[in-house]
């Protein structure tokens, strides 16, 4: 359920947005209407543009710190565009083996990667330390225990961050809240204490910084000065106590604007500005994971109307997208806005908006105003750049579609279309019968 200040800032979904007006047809100066006489639709197309002016705009509101931006690879694992991000300096914030094998096949270095999640397994952690990481953020009593056998029997030292959790409500959806007492992420201000207390019984690792991290899509800055405010109290409480820390990491979550007419994100001076007031006097290091903010307004979704089916209330509009292709509407009720890519104005007309798949979740709008469409029409899907693609499935045995980077004109396939044959090629009848 969506929270009564996320309704009022334009979470929900409005009856009025999207009024009949043609949108833009190019995406980083490559026209996405000859962009789909290539590839298939649906197909995903990023701006590296786009990518590279979010991070050098943080990179500035942060100058002056000692910052170092790893990117919350989740959000978006494709190669190429964490190849982008290896080009342009940023880090990897990881939470799993996989991602980190991507993070290294894709160039960014090991003394850039941080390891974020509750269910590290002893393989995945050792990976990790043999791969050099820089640092991991441990997240339960058992997983310290567990880092310190690992890294012990590698002969290595780990070094670590307590993630803790300030109990702060950062009035996001509840599926994307991770900052609160019942959320399954960090440990309370308590547990950390007793850790650094108890440093001396982990030899092999180096706890030596702090992290944070309350929620994805946040659109106020007041969670992020409570969290910041806590966690700076927690720092000079350490250093008070003789516990030198080298980093604070203060995660992710800033919010975008997925829907044009109404959300109004943190504008990243206000953001970096909280963070300048909290952490003034910190010596150390000051890591941030962003992931949305950098990728999700710099990606589409690009699709095509299948038919118009007339409704009892309002026609549907059948997409050859569906919640397979992107998982967003249908997982957390999310708006995208939704452009037909029409050469000329028409009225406009309410549509649902929906993909082919057996769901009826698999809907991407309700009653939503769009200039009137035609079968054939092509439209796209906007802020489809995070957590589009990389919750994708196969679901309804779809293949996963291409994605494509854009820059400035040019256009690179960054993943082809998958095939049927490729869907199936882990599969097999059952022949080869055996008794364990």
């Amino acid at each position: 359920m969506l929270t009564t200040d996320q309704r009022r800032r334009g979470g929900g979904r409005s009856r009025e947005a999207g009024a009949g007006c043609v949108g833009p047809a190019t995406l980083d100066d490559v026209d996405l209407r000859l962009l789909a006489e290539h590839f298939p639709t649906p197909f995903y197309a990023y701006s590296a543009t786009a990518i590279r002016g979010r991070v050098a705009a943080l990179r500035e509101a942060l100058a002056g710190l000692d910052a170092r931006i790893c990117f919350a690879v989740k959000a978006n694992p494709n190669l190429g565009v964490l190849n982008l991000m290896a080009e342009l300096g940023v880090g990897a914030d990881i939470v799993s083996a996989g991602e980190l094998r991507r993070s290294l096949h894709a160039g960014i270095p090991p003394e850039r990667v941080v390891f974020s999640g509750v269910g590290k397994t002893e393989e995945e952690i050792a990976l990790a330390l043999a791969a050099g990481i820089w640092k991991f953020n441990v997240e339960s009593a058992d997983e310290l225990r567990l880092l310190q056998r690992v890294a012990e029997g590698q002969g290595a030292i780990a070094r670590a961050a307590v993630r803790v959790n300030p109990d702060v409500d950062a009035g996001t959806h509840e599926k994307i809240s991770t900052g609160k007492a019942e959320n399954k992420f960090g440990v309370s201000v308590e547990e950390a204490r007793s850790w650094f207390a108890e440093a001396s019984a982990y030899p092999n690792v180096r706890l030596d910084g702090l992290h944070a991290h309350i929620g994805s899509q946040i659109l106020d800055v007041v969670p992020f000065r409570r969290a910041l405010g806590r966690v700076a109290e927690f720092w000079r409480e350490l250093a008070a106590a003789g516990h030198a820390l080298d980093s604070i990491d203060v995660g992710g979550g800033l919010g975008v604007r997925y829907r044009a007419d109404a959300d109004r994100p943190v504008a990243v001076g206000e953001y970096a500005g909280a963070i300048r007031t909290a952490l003034a006097d910190f010596p150390g290091r000051i890591v941030l994971e962003p992931g949305r903010w950098l990728v999700a307004e710099a990606g589409v979704l690009v699709t095509r109307a299948i038919r118009i089916k007339p409704g009892v209330q309002r026609d549907f509009l059948v997409l050859d997208a569906a919640m397979n292709d992107l998982l967003r509407p249908a997982l957390y009720e999310a708006w995208h806005d939704i452009v037909p890519l029409h050469a000329q104005a028409r009225p406009p007309q309410r549509y649902d908006v929906v993909g082919p798949v057996c769901e009826t979740g698999d809907t991407f709008a309700r009653d939503r105003l769009l200039p009137r469409c035609e079968p054939g029409d092509l439209l796209l899907i906007a802020g489809a750049g995070a957590y589009g693609a990389s919750m994708g499935s196969t679901y309804n045995s779809r293949p996963l579609p291409a994605e494509v980077l854009l820059d400035r004109g040019r256009y690179a396939l960054v993943r082809r279309r998958q095939t049927f044959e490729e869907m199936v090629a882990t599969e097999q009848l059952a022949q080869d019968w055996q008794r364990p």
